[in-house]
């Protein structure tokens, strides 16, 4: 589907968007395509934040996958196949600057930030501005998205902080290092996707023998790793991007039965199945630069290249980027948000993105797509109706705005458990499937084709 010529401008009142990352992004587009003029605030490179690298649009900091794009029997694969039916500006830019990863979607980081950014400029609906948003928005913004995801600036976190009463959740996250390709040894490497998925040569992986293996777990758990200050020292990590160092402390098998798991490969030195193995995957378009796959760490520089180059096939390695560690911040949603994303106590303001609870890059433009369409649908005085919560964006939308206790919400991916239980019992297998299928079809009608311009 393709989208339609940008419509006249609506007469009304522009919606600020503040945070020009996949939330905000997604946002501002999802406005500016009901005819609503959108100002989006982008504060790089007026102040810029300890994980960013550049000032570009939508900049992908961590990994540069959306992980699986199976929309029959993976979630994240059905909220894909949604955004792109509902118009998304993110999966468009995806789709079209997409590098092999086996059934996974990923992106030259590159490309993808650059495409987000030239469609962004080119809508003449779209006002971008590089500015600070330090405090609350004044009181003549009277329809504004807050995207500024986990990084949000120090002054404006504050200031919801003190404004809601509530202590921000937070936790730490993680970054993977970056290999240049050409200093890979593949005399010692092989291309192999697990179980020989997409075209079965997707990654490129590195053998460890149990030595070997056992070795690199010490070698982790006695490196040199980044200080906190004492006011970080009892923030949670998020599970889903725990730094290595962390798995190995929970058992020196944790790794083998993670990132480093050896199922689905045979390494064609040996003939054999490895001990463990470290994965590589495709990180541009040229194929130059290659992310380590589950390897987010918190490790000192020097010693992430010592330790690192013990891996077979990695001992000259040459990094393009080191790991590194931030903190990411969230408000407590359940609490704090109605059913539009709107904050209860001041409902000129909507949330979006990361900074709801969502976690994963794609859960995080999903917000900014819900998000714009309730702000664009606010500004021309019409209802709209929350998206069912047997899709995957209403079933995100739910989990965030009430589905979860607010006692102990966590940040969480799109996953089938959120959705409502189909009416009749299935296998695991056929279950998820015709929960997709439910979802699609209720998808459509809640389009309507009146969403014409977006789809």
């Amino acid at each position: 589907m393709t989208d339609s010529p940008i419509p006249s401008l609506v007469q009304s009142q522009p919606v600020h968007v503040v945070g020009g990352g996949l939330a905000g992004s997604e946002a501002a587009w999802q406005i500016s395509r009901r005819g609503v003029p959108v100002i989006l605030h982008e504060m790089r490179p007026v102040r810029q934040t300890d994980a960013h690298a550049t000032d570009g649009l939508a900049e992908l900091v961590c990994s540069n996958s959306f992980r699986s794009d199976d929309p029959v029997s993976n979630a994240v694969g059905l909220l894909h196949e949604e955004m792109r039916r509902a118009g998304s500006l993110i999966m468009r830019a995806a789709d079209a600057h997409r590098v092999p990863a086996g059934g996974a979607l990923a992106v030259d980081r590159d490309g993808f930030s650059a495409s987000v950014q030239a469609d962004l400029l080119a809508n003449p609906l779209v006002t971008l501005v590089r500015e600070e948003v330090p405090d609350l928005p004044p009181a003549d913004w009277t329809n504004v998205v807050i995207a500024t995801g986990p990084l949000t600036s120090p002054g404006l976190a504050e200031a919801i902080r003190a404004f809601t009463g509530e202590e921000s959740l937070s936790f730490f996250d993680a970054i993977a290092p970056i290999v240049h390709k050409d200093s890979i040894d593949m005399s010692r490497a092989w291309f192999q996707s697990r179980y020989d998925k997409g075209d079965g040569a997707d990654y490129i992986n590195c053998a460890l023998s149990r030595e070997q293996y056992y070795a690199f777990i010490d070698a982790l758990l006695a490196g040199d790793k980044t200080d906190f200050k004492d006011w970080e020292k009892d923030t949670p990590y998020f599970e889903g991007c725990l730094p290595i160092e962390v798995m190995a402390e929970r058992g020196p098998d944790t790794l083998a039965f993670g990132p480093m798991k050896p199922v689905g490969l045979t390494d064609p030195h040996t003939n054999s199945r490895p001990f463990a193995v470290v994965q590589l995957r495709q990180d541009n378009a040229l194929g130059t630069l290659y992310n380590m796959v589950g390897f987010q760490t918190k490790l000192k520089y020097g010693e992430q290249t010592r330790i690192f180059r013990t891996i077979p096939g990695l001992e000259n390695a040459s990094f393009a980027r080191l790991g590194g560690l931030h903190r990411n911040t969230f408000i407590n949603s359940p609490r704090l948000l109605d059913g539009s994303l709107r904050l209860k106590q001041r409902p000129s303001l909507r949330f979006a993105g990361q900074v709801t609870g969502v976690e994963g890059y794609v859960e995080s433009a999903a917000m900014g797509l819900i998000a714009g369409r309730f702000a664009a649908s606010d500004a021309l005085g019409e209802a709209l109706s929350p998206p069912p919560a047997t899709t995957a964006l209403g079933a995100l939308l739910n989990h965030v705005t009430g589905g979860a206790d607010e006692k102990t919400f966590q940040p969480m991916n799109v996953n089938f458990g959120l959705f409502p239980p189909l009416e009749t019992r299935k296998r695991k297998g056929d279950r998820r499937a015709a929960q997709s299928a439910r979802a699609l079809g209720d998808l459509d009608l809640w389009l309507g084709r009146r969403d014409a311009l977006a789809v």
